[in-house]
């Protein structure tokens, strides 16, 4: 015969002070846990979910980003008349020679100065990316120095409102417009025209890198093979989703550092549960010992105790989710260890997340109250009866 679940609710009502600092610490432990899976998730996002899958990113052979090597711009014509290529709106090759650059921008709060990536691009590099929406103002326009900046760079950045001035290049750039980067990697960067980007820095001739929209995703497979075969082009390809998905090693450091720290404080919260089952075992050793008089066996006394340390587990768990709520959303920003700039990306509380840091909680509480359970299971009757 199980003991009644009301049992146990009714016992952590009667010691509040110890059910409430055990649950608060699991709640401390499970915040921390779900402020580093939060980070995580917000930058696997602005990474894995950045890019077309059918835009082809083409990079010089051998280099890993953007920023590690130009590629002559004959190279580029070649790449335009490859079979596989769609069409714009124009009913031109759909594709973009561009040129990325790393600048450095002051913050707003005056914390001090980062790297940021700024991208020139041809006209096409906007229909390439279709899901960038235009938030305020304009997009810049060929020829000029000009620029459009993300939300991010917008809020956290000085001089980046819409007919604010940056200096960078050889002169001064307008901001003429804002865009929406929907929380992808693109909300770390700046937009500009690519003959302006690469006359400012004397890059006339090459481009750091281009994108080929495919026609179908059996048509970005191939040219992706085929622009990676060809001996003469010397260059690399990728499907713009992979090169982005590549880039989460970023969060390396701060995964080590979160879960090293994450760990520690589950070892502490686990005994702590584990001094509060002791405790009760302890205290309610006669009632104990009247349960197995009565009929309970050693397997549901087990059982019994075991469930409470989960029952203060799932409440600690719940207090910690409630705690990083007002947390959802806010932006944060990292080095990106492939470009050198920051990227900025926001805290994702998905349901993943939440639902790790429940089982979390969970094993926290099977660990700290298994052996309080195994001993109070194990007591002799008789002496717990006399005491």
């Amino acid at each position: 015969m199980a003991i009644p679940i009301s049992y146990n609710i009714r016992n952590m009502k009667l010691r509040k002070g110890l059910t409430i600092m055990t649950a608060l610490g699991i709640a401390l432990t499970v915040t921390t846990a779900i402020f580093i899976m939060a980070l995580l998730a917000g930058l696997q996002r602005a990474f894995v979910t950045s890019g077309n899958p059918l835009n082809v990113l083409v990079l010089r052979k051998g280099s890993t980003s953007e920023l590690t090597g130009p590629f002559p711009a004959e190279n580029f014509q070649v790449l335009k008349t490859l079979p596989g290529v769609a069409k714009d709106s124009h009913g031109d090759p759909l594709v973009s020679g561009e040129v990325t650059v790393v600048i450095v921008l002051a913050r707003r709060d005056g914390s001090g100065e980062v790297n940021v990536t700024v991208r020139g691009m041809m006209q096409d590099g906007l229909e390439l990316r279709p899901a960038v929406k235009l938030a305020q103002g304009r997009w810049f326009a060929p020829g000029q120095r000009e620029i459009v900046v993300s939300n991010s760079i917008h809020k956290r950045f000085q001089h980046a409102d819409v007919g604010d001035s940056v200096e960078f290049g050889k002169g001064s750039w307008q901001v003429v417009g804002v865009f929406d980067a929907g929380g992808t990697a693109y909300e770390s960067e700046m937009w500009g025209d690519v003959n302006q980007m690469t006359s400012d820095f004397d890059r006339q001739g090459v481009y750091s890198s281009a994108y080929l929209r495919a026609t179908d995703a059996v048509s970005a497979e191939a040219l992706k093979n085929r622009v990676s075969d060809d001996q003469r082009l010397k260059l690399d390809s990728m499907l713009e989703t992979e090169y982005y998905a590549k880039q989460t090693s970023s969060g390396a450091v701060i995964r080590t550092i979160g879960w090293i720290v994450a760990v520690i404080m589950a070892i502490g919260s686990s005994f702590a549960a584990m001094n509060t089952m002791y405790a009760a075992a302890a205290y309610r050793s006669r009632e104990i010992a009247t349960l197995r008089v009565i009929g309970f066996s050693r397997s549901s006394i087990l059982t019994s105790f075991v469930l409470e340390a989960v029952l203060l587990s799932l409440l600690g768990a719940g207090v910690g989710i409630v705690l990083m709520l007002p947390f959802n959303g806010m932006t944060t920003g990292t080095q990106n260890q492939t470009t050198f700039s920051e990227v900025v990306f926001g805290l994702q509380m998905t349901p993943g997340v939440v639902g790790s840091a429940i089982i979390f909680a969970l094993a926290m509480g099977l660990i700290g109250g298994f052996a309080p359970a195994w001993h109070a299971a194990r007591q002799n009757i008789l002496n717990a009866l006399r005491g």
